[in-house]
């Protein structure tokens, strides 16, 4: 995606009289916690707004899903009543289903190429269908790492998840991977999690690092296997409404901020996964599996790209451009 396709996405006719200084806060939500790496960014990214504004631009952010779950703040967005959201790709498959060839189970096997995915040509191509479909302006990706299965007993092959209640951040393409393979996947929100795990109302879930850490689920879920079933991924949206109420110069500065922490987000994941990974091995009483590829599942693989493959050409796309890495 250009800079110059960024600017011009979801323009209307903007409201900002020349010449006039407009100061402005921009109120932008999450559902991640205020520990979060992302939160951390959005405040970092504030700063660097204002810095760049002479102080006229900023943002408030609402964390930890105070103004609703991904689903109710995207139509806030559309409405202009939220100005921005860093929301997963799992929210935007709904609406986008280009952007389920970024959930393609086994895509990469590491970090470091989901980073190199998220900054190709050809997923940031996918971001110009975000207007007309979703009345948003996708600014650039981000990622929360890789995803990983936590579970309350031990599993020891695909059978053993066979019937069992995984949580999954609900999204098409990540629902399909689960009942492939037998397993239950049950959309459930983040702060609601760990009670269901001790209370057994789930068997396990389907998560990254940092919120495996964050929230301390492994203290109802010992048994981790290290999948890196596929990546997480974030956009960060603009309101095309308030897009449109912007001038160009406005527009330019929150691109390349935005840009510019989307980029810190994405290279501190790359940093600090390892690390991560080592810190949940010294954790009491956690069993790691580790090395668990897509041979585990079968020809899971196979069945989930005949079905999206399908949907959208971006699953062969992006199968074709990691084959190159």
């Amino acid at each position: 995606m250009t800079f110059r396709s960024i600017l011009a996405a979801g323009l209307g006719v903007s409201l900002a009289l020349p010449g006039a200084v407009q100061a402005r806060e921009f109120r932008l939500g999450l559902i991640t916690p205020p520990v979060h790496v992302w939160n951390q960014e959005v405040a970092a990214l504030s700063e660097t707004l204002q810095e760049v504004s002479d102080g006229r631009l900023s943002i408030v952010a609402f964390p930890s899903g105070q103004l609703g779950p991904e689903s109710d703040m995207l139509q806030q967005l559309q409405t202009g009543a939220l100005d921005m959201a860093w929301l997963t790709t799992a929210e935007l498959t709904f609406r986008v289903p280009d952007l389920a060839a970024l959930h393609a189970p086994f895509l990469v096997d590491n970090i470091a190429d989901a980073a190199r995915v998220l900054r190709s040509d050809e997923a940031r191509v996918i971001l110009e269908g975000l207007p007309r479909a979703t009345g948003t302006v996708g600014l650039c990706y981000a990622l929360t790492g890789m995803r990983q299965m936590l579970t309350r007993s031990p599993i020891a092959s695909a059978a053993d998840l066979s019937g069992k209640r995984i949580r999954i951040t609900p999204a098409p393409p990540i629902s399909d991977f689960f009942q492939m393979f037998g397993a239950a996947p049950a959309p459930m929100a983040l702060p609601a999690i760990y009670d269901a795990l001790a209370n057994a109302q789930i068997d396990g879930l389907d998560m990254d690092y940092e919120s495996i850490i964050n929230f301390r689920y492994y203290e109802h879920a010992p048994h981790l296997l290290e999948t890196n079933h596929h990546m997480f991924g974030m956009v960060a949206l603009v309101s095309a409404r308030v897009w449109a109420t912007l001038d160009e110069g406005d527009r330019a500065l929150i691109a390349e901020a935005t840009q510019q922490h989307c980029d810190r987000t994405i290279d501190r994941f790359v940093e600090e996964e390892a690390g991560k990974l080592d810190r949940l091995r010294e954790a009491e009483g956690i069993v790691i599996t580790e090395g668990v590829g897509p041979e585990f599942f079968g020809d899971i693989v196979e069945r989930w790209d005949a079905v999206w493959g399908e949907r959208t050409p971006y699953v062969a796309r992006l199968r074709a451009l990691v084959a190159e890495f």
